[in-house]
């Protein structure tokens, strides 16, 4: 655990995995919270740590061996993840690249596919970006607009843009969703996944101005008449809603353990400065002013960390989707609260140095309060919940 004092081991990993975590503890924690701040505030990329990950086989070690991964499942990247983050350097394209990507290539993509991109993405030389949020679609994939037009019988044209696409300046291809052109009998129009090479013609990004502090630039992506044919499409033409899910639940149980990770760094930080900080005769950690609000973030982020290897087991052991869709979407939610609470004390912890970038914990705030809204948002958490737990009727 980062500075050494808070005892977060509550997990019962196996001996592989606790190794697992110790080395990538180690391997992120030579280069620490102070390397991230710099390269992010430089507006460079953390590329050395990146490298050192996919050397060391972390950014594949969910992916199938054979295509150069490292045979593992989801718990095992959760756990690199999550102590990426508790060594205070939270890699958003963990999440995108590996965890969303690398998922659903190794689920639905064709053969040229997987060998094509897959050992890249394993050993980090090769990155993909997701788009499928759109400004006015929001959480309501059905509802999305960016088209893709035939165009003779073994190609489209994709057109429209997408919205908040993590990354795709530093990526080499960007898996698409986008909709076809008829609808069915539903008056739904089928949806489509295609892996398009992030030079391609048409394709463009503009910035968008966010609060964010991480290395990872937030882009709107216009697709203007982008050409693909049947070798960028993903799985089965028509079928991309369902398969997206061999993505989307990965997201939500890596984003999990990533929110974790940070809320861990937090706490830690905190409990080494109420230890350290003395303000009158005793440190400030020995008021219960201080330490109840910080062992109650505690005991919040250890419920999270719980939920969200439950919802990995869940993954890798193939169990029910329904069950396995609530149980990655409750993580989400239960770690973007935990995060957000954790990060806040901790800021508040320190008084007026929590404002200080020095401390490393005002510039997580927005990073561990993205978590309350995507992937899904809390109040998407709680209809679905509502819903499909409660049997309740659907509020949307």
């Amino acid at each position: 655990m980062a500075d050494g004092i808070v005892r977060d081991d509550l997990l019962l990993d196996t001996d592989e995995r606790k190794a697992l975590r110790e080395s990538v503890a180690k391997l992120v924690g030579s280069y620490g919270r102070s390397y991230f701040q710099d390269v992010t505030k430089r507006g460079a990329r953390p590329d050395e740590l990146w490298k050192d990950l996919g050397d060391a086989g972390y950014l594949g070690v969910h992916l199938p061996e054979e295509y150069g991964g490292g045979g593992g499942g989801l718990t095992d990247l959760a756990i690199v993840i999550e102590e990426t983050s508790a060594a205070g350097c939270p890699l958003f394209m963990l999440v995108i690249s590996p965890a969303i990507a690398g998922s659903l290539l190794a689920a639905h993509a064709s053969q040229a596919q997987k060998e094509q991109w897959l050992a890249g993405v394993a050993d980090g030389t090769k990155r993909i970006a997701f788009a499928i949020t759109e400004p006015d679609a929001g959480t309501n994939t059905h509802n999305i607009t960016t088209t893709a037009h035939a165009d003779g019988p073994d190609a489209w044209r994709i057109r429209g843009q997408k919205y908040w696409t993590s990354g795709i300046d530093d990526a080499d291809a960007v898996i698409v969703v986008a909709r076809g052109t008829e609808p069915d009998a539903r008056g739904r129009h089928p949806i489509s996944m295609f892996l398009v090479p992030t030079d391609a013609e048409g394709l463009s990004f503009q910035p968008i101005d966010s609060a964010l502090q991480i290395p990872e630039n937030q882009f709107t992506t216009f697709f203007d008449d982008v050409r693909v044919t049947r070798d960028d499409l993903i799985g089965v033409e028509g079928a991309g809603l369902r398969q997206v899910f061999a993505g989307l639940n990965p997201e939500r149980v890596t984003a999990a353990a990533q929110a974790n990770g940070i809320a861990r760094f937090a706490l830690a930080r905190a409990a080494r400065y109420a230890t350290d900080r003395t303000v009158w005769s005793t440190p400030i950690g020995a008021h219960q002013g201080v330490s109840h609000p910080l062992a109650k973030c505690f005991v919040e982020v250890q419920l999270a960390r719980l939920m969200t290897m439950h919802a990995a087991k869940l993954t890798d052991e193939g169990a029910d989707p329904a069950a396995t869709g609530s149980a990655s979407t409750v993580a989400k939610y239960a770690a973007g609260e935990a995060a957000a609470a954790a990060v806040d004390q901790a800021i508040q912890t320190h008084g007026g140095n929590g404002l200080s970038n020095e401390y490393g914990l005002s510039d997580l705030w927005f990073a561990a309060r993205m978590f309350r809204t995507a992937p899904v948002s809390r109040e998407m958490v709680l209809n679905h919940v509502a819903q499909h737990n409660l049997g309740l009727p659907k509020s949307y």
